[in-house]
């Protein structure tokens, strides 16, 4: 199992910025993995609502579909799942002065064959959980 935490503060306040990461369609934005994110379904985005996910990872394509698991006050749980692993990321933001605190957890577990590169791709995830937190703060600083 791979757990990369990243904590940092932006500018903007918590209201927006929750508003902003309850939708998972902005990954294209501010996750370097990812090449393309479509919204599955239509209408408020919800728990329940559902993404359908391309991320290129160590020259490796793979699809998975995230779900809002979880929005509760400050809190998002997105989880996406596909054949080979099961990736489960949570935001919080908090306020910090006039902006926030943004708190970015992924644990991503392996399974079947794919189960074998996780020591290796542990030190790849740790790269981009420092690139992803440099990206959401310089987007959600924007916002």
């Amino acid at each position: 199992m791979i757990t990369i935490n990243r904590t940092f503060t932006v500018t903007t306040p918590a209201g927006p910025v929750l508003e902003y990461l309850r939708d998972f369609g902005h990954t294209e934005e501010w996750d370097p993995g990812t090449q393309r994110t479509t919204r599955n379904d239509a209408g408020p985005i919800v728990p329940g609502s559902s993404w359908h996910n391309v991320s290129k990872v160590m020259g490796i394509t793979t699809e998975l579909t995230y779900t809002l698991e979880e929005a509760d006050g400050d809190r998002l749980v997105f989880v996406g799942r596909n054949e080979g692993a099961t990736s489960t990321d949570t935001i919080t933001v908090h306020p910090a002065g006039e902006g926030s605190e943004v708190t970015y957890h992924l644990v991503l577990e392996m399974h079947g064959v794919a189960k074998l590169a996780t020591p290796v791709m542990k030190f790849e995830f740790e790269r981009l959980g420092t690139e992803t937190a440099a990206r959401l703060t310089e987007v959600l600083g924007k916002l």
